[in-house]
């Protein structure tokens, strides 16, 4: 009898086992969501501030879900609150929301409230995946700052080539002096004994190989990171400073669909885009006092943005009287940051691509249209402008400009397509005179 009781028991407790634990594999898959459908969302939603592995308009998210809950004991409901509505949390006095609101000067990251649990747990995984292997760099190319900055794979391998070839000199050395000593008890040579044992630091010194090893070992260490710190100098991707009037190229660009050339028109003429007089900005402006109230709550919801207050900063800059109609005389310049800079010995003309080659602005700028506060996209540096004048066709068909250079390259390379280096754009003189 006991036996039959202890069966039954031994078998509901096996039920209950295994129930326990299908859901709970259950709902672990369900939490930890699919990293492909993420990668899409990911790309869809997230890309134009973050990336997972470097810092830009946002923080990296390369295991971000970990590195909170470790760091600040934050789980996924607060990424859920975060996600959908962060400037809510905000306003709600969460310590770690104010303290990220704050790191990045008061610029609110933009809220997702259509994005479900389900959706956040599938960008989650993304973000949960292990970095993959730069793809090889085809011969003749030049890589590009982003993929030296993010990948740095080659650099990490020589450094960990070196350790090894230290260790293994050690080794050898330990093997080399214990085959010695074998061999002379061997012959029945008594080695002198040292009367007093001399300490590490000393011996080491006294060890001119070993000092040589080591000295060359930090002078290749000293010089990777020195060189590193180097070639960002200069490179500004991501910068985005808060300019004196919050101007919106989102709402103008994007939602209103104003072409770039209309404001920036000195880009078609010009080599330079040039900053808007205000008196364009004027055009739509004297109509226009206020936003709708729906884009209104949006820029204080998800932007904290006052626009209404942005047009008054407007009026006061150029000197209009909005209840009068009228300009009152009193002007105050504005003083515009200047994102996008390139040195002084660079040469590039707007006109040169905008108009001739018909390169679109988001090309270089990213997706201004999309983007609450302007911030520079591409690194802007001389091995990213190689690699697009490498890869890029120049649009000839239907062009006069380039009737009389697409007869003389046809002839020569016999194709219909070329690219801007086979026309001379890798020539030093174009951008270096």
């Amino acid at each position: 009898m006991k036996q039959v009781i202890h069966r039954k028991l031994s078998s509901n407790y096996l039920r209950l086992s295994l129930i326990f634990l299908l859901t709970f594999s259950t709902s672990l898959f369900a939490q930890e969501g699919d990293p492909v459908v993420g990668k899409s969302l990911f790309n869809a939603n997230c890309i134009a501030c973050h990336k997972l592995d470097k810092k830009m308009t946002g923080p990296a998210l390369r295991k971000v879900e970990s590195r909170l809950a470790d760091a600040e004991g934050l789980d996924r409901e607060w990424l859920y609150q975060w996600i959908k509505n962060s400037i809510g949390l905000v306003k709600s006095g969460d310590a770690y929301a104010n303290k990220i609101y704050n790191e990045y000067n008061g610029a609110a990251m933009t809220s997702f409230p259509t994005l479900t649990n389900e959706d956040i747990d599938n960008i989650l995984a993304y973000t949960n995946s292990e970095p993959t292997a730069a793809p090889p760099v085809a011969p003749g190319t030049v890589a590009t700052s982003s993929t030296s900055s993010e990948g740095g794979i080659s650099n990490k391998i020589i450094l960990g080539a070196l350790g090894l070839l230290f260790a293994l000199l050690a080794g050898a050395l330990f093997l080399v002096n214990k085959t010695l000593t074998n061999f002379a008890e061997a012959k029945g040579v008594v080695l002198a004994e040292s009367p007093k044992r001399t300490p590490i630091w000393k011996a080491f010194i006294q060890n001119q190989f070993l000092v040589f090893v080591t000295v060359i070992g930090l002078m290749l260490a000293s010089g990777y990171f020195v060189y590193g710190y180097f070639m960002q100098v200069g490179i500004n991707q991501g910068y985005e400073p808060v300019q004196p009037i919050h101007y919106s190229h989102r709402i103008h660009a994007g939602d209103n669909g104003i072409d770039c050339k209309f404001c920036h028109s000195s880009s078609r003429v010009s080599k330079n885009a040039g900053i808007p007089s205000l008196n364009v900005c004027m055009n739509c402006h004297k109509s226009i006092y206020e936003v709708a109230p729906e884009t209104q709550a949006e820029g204080l919801a998800e932007y904290g943005v006052d626009y209404n207050l942005e047009i008054k900063k407007l009026y006061d800059a150029v000197g209009w009287d909005d209840a009068e109609q009228k300009y009152t005389g009193k002007t105050s310049p504005v003083k515009w940051i200047q994102i996008h800079k390139l040195p002084d010995f660079a040469y590039f003309n707007h006109s040169q691509h905008v108009i001739v080659g018909g390169v679109e602005c988001q090309t270089c700028h990213g997706p201004v249209e999309d983007m609450e506060i302007v911030s520079q996209h591409s690194p802007l540096t001389m091995g990213w402008c190689i690699n697009c004048h490498r890869e890029t066709d120049v649009k000839v068909k239907d062009n006069a400009y380039y009737t009389k250079i697409h007869e003389q390259l046809y002839k020569k390379y016999g194709k219909e397509n070329f690219t801007a280096a086979q026309m001379g754009g890798l020539e030093c003189g174009k951008c270096h005179y």
